[in-house]
């Protein structure tokens, strides 16, 4: 059986829903085990079956999926591997979900919305998960709608890393997309010793993924825009952002985010003009008509991989990112 053994009686086991087998054998790489066998598959009407190959009981296991479109069916394959592995008696099971599905739900905007993001939680729980693991969360209270551990995991040093080594801070003004990017904004900052600048923005409620860019605060005036977001979707938001940087006098516009969720037209649209460069994460898969030359991705396996070492050697994982959030 695919495990890795330490001094402890403990097996990790490792399992991958479909969404992105790829992202699960790197992370497999990493940690120098393979993917336990998996037989899953989608009856005729939508039903998902899901079985293991090898024996679970009693092991540490961590089931990795990505939730990209279309993510209820991930989402629901996730669940029904968790209750697989729950009633083939796992010992502990962590869902590893790099994006975690229906995050902007995450609060009531309105009367009668749900709050599905918690709910999420809940069927996660439900269905047998001790422990969730996550990165760049949209919004940190999410941590607190699971009862149990969360880690919350931070890809910065993995785009950091990259950025340090492209961009010269002496021409270069880190920018929030909005006012409630500002905090992350001001940490990306500090680390790579630049100015902050931040749009102010206003979203029409009854227009979805409209947004009207107001005004720049801050210098960006013959300065390298370095704007950082969590996620992409249509790409709408950071390319009207892109747009007013480069009416205020920015040289260039260099975006730079966690999950490249990219729902049509989102390749299109960022590949406007007003955006020199894109850089994303591969949390979430990318088919190949989705890139282009002015696209970077960049790997989030190794750092899912030491998170995943890290919980199941009963080690910190918060010591991942000492003083990088």
């Amino acid at each position: 059986m695919s495990m890795i053994s330490t001094t402890s009686t403990k097996n990790l086991v490792l399992v991958s829903g479909r969404a992105h087998p790829e992202l699960a054998e790197q992370v497999a790489t990493e940690l120098g085990t393979t993917l336990v066998p998996t037989e899953a598959r989608t009856f005729s009407n939508g039903e998902i079956y899901a079985r293991y190959g090898d024996s679970v009981r009693g092991c540490d296991a961590f089931v990795i999926q990505a939730h990209t479109q279309p993510i209820n069916e991930w989402l629901m394959e996730q669940l029904i591997m968790v209750d697989a592995l729950k009633r083939a008696s796992a010992k502990r099971i962590t869902v590893v979900a790099p994006f975690y599905p229906y995050a902007r739900q995450d609060k009531k905007g309105r009367g009668r919305e749900p709050i599905s993001a918690r709910l999420v939680a809940d069927m996660f729980k439900a269905a047998g998960a001790d422990r969730i693991m996550s990165v760049d969360l949209h919004a940190a209270q999410i941590q607190g709608f699971f009862d149990g551990p969360v880690d919350h995991l931070f890809a910065m040093p993995v785009l950091l890393e990259h950025f340090k080594k492209q961009l010269d801070p002496a021409t270069l003004t880190v920018v929030s997309p909005d006012m409630g990017r500002v905090r992350v904004a001001d940490i990306w900052s500090d680390k790579l010793g630049a100015p902050l600048a931040i749009i102010h923005k206003r979203r029409d409620p009854r227009v979805p993924n409209e947004v009207s860019v107001h005004e720049i605060v801050g210098e960006v005036e013959g300065r390298v825009c370095l704007l950082v977001d969590d996620m992409i979707d249509t790409g709408r938001t950071i390319a009207k952002g892109a747009e007013a940087l480069k009416d205020n006098g920015a040289t260039s516009v260099v975006v730079a985010a966690t999950h490249a969720v990219f729902s049509d037209p989102a390749t299109e649209v960022l590949q406007s003009d007003w955006i020199d460069q894109v850089v994303v994460t591969d949390t979430l898969p990318l088919a190949q008509d989705k890139r282009w030359d002015r696209l970077t991705v960049l790997p989030i396996a190794p750092l899912l991989a030491r998170a995943i070492r890290e919980v199941f050697e009963d080690g910190s994982v918060t010591s991942m990112f000492d003083g990088a959030a």
